[in-house]
């Protein structure tokens, strides 16, 4: 008996690279471990490039005040981030370390999905260390250590949300096929665009929102349906990458995110 032909997959990210989008969009690959911790060289950057982080950093805390969780004014507040100048990822990484046993590694953009998966299941975050340029301060097509750093690490303080993206990591390296692109979803509309509703009300948390002027405003607005998590609705839901969103998915708490994360992986037969 014939095995059945696996059906091509094609991501969000490989979309938009077919469809001639910016080539910093299009990951590449690492042939070897990027440095990672103390063997991280932190650049000397420049005023320039100093002052549109603090731009950045100061309009952003701004514009997140009442609208982000409690978890990542928490995280913010332990890696002592600063409008003043762009922070070390070596000095980052041994914060994460003593926080959740996390470390950053310096990667040069974005990177292949094996790579990226290999170093979160080994609990590194990959991070670049340059800055957008001050035409592109409103939007980059492709993560900056802006993006990286204060959309991201924060939450890595936080135990339930750390041991969740280990175990996503660890998922994505097993998956296959319709899987991968399930698992797309997932980091999307977590991760990237994920909201929180507890008794505090409506918060963000997800990176894309909370490292971007247009998706704070947007995101907890009358225009977007929210949707309380499932990972099976999901999964099922696409979305595009070069438009704000009009559906996202609302977590009670980053306990109900890394238990439901595992128990829809493990009945994917992904996770152990």
């Amino acid at each position: 008996m014939m095995e059945k032909e696996e059906k091509k997959v094609t991501g969000a990210y490989e979309k938009a690279a077919e469809e001639g989008i910016d080539p910093r969009c299009i990951p590449q690959t690492l042939n070897s471990l990027p440095p990672v911790g103390d063997e991280i060289v932190t650049p000397h950057y420049s005023k320039e490039e100093n002052d549109v982080w603090g731009y950045l950093y100061n309009r952003q805390t701004g514009l997140l005040e009442g609208r982000v969780c409690d978890e990542y004014i928490k995280g913010v507040e332990l890696m002592g981030f600063s409008g003043k100048e762009i922070p070390s990822l070596k000095k980052l990484s041994s914060v994460l370390y003593e926080a959740t046993g996390w470390r950053v590694g310096r990667v040069p953009g974005l990177i292949q999905a094996q790579n990226f998966f290999n170093l979160l299941r080994d609990r590194i975050f990959p991070s670049t260390d340059y800055v957008r340029e001050r035409h592109e301060i409103d939007y980059t097509p492709a993560p900056d250590c802006f993006h990286d750093i204060f959309g991201h690490m924060p939450l890595l303080t936080n135990p339930n949300f750390a041991n969740f993206y280990q175990k996503f990591g660890e998922a994505a390296l097993v998956a296959k096929g319709e899987q991968q692109i399930f698992l797309e979803r997932f980091h999307w509309f977590t991760v990237e665009f994920g909201l929180i509703t507890n008794s505090a009300g409506r918060r963000i948390y997800g990176a894309g929102i909370v490292s971007s002027f247009k998706e704070v405003d947007h995101a907890l607005g009358s225009e977007v349906q929210v949707i309380d998590f499932d990972p099976y609705k999901i999964t099922s839901q696409e979305y595009e990458v070069w438009h704000l969103q009009p559906i996202l998915f609302s977590i009670d708490s980053f306990e109900q995110l890394e238990e439901g994360f595992n128990y829809w992986a493990k009945k994917e037969g992904i996770l152990n």
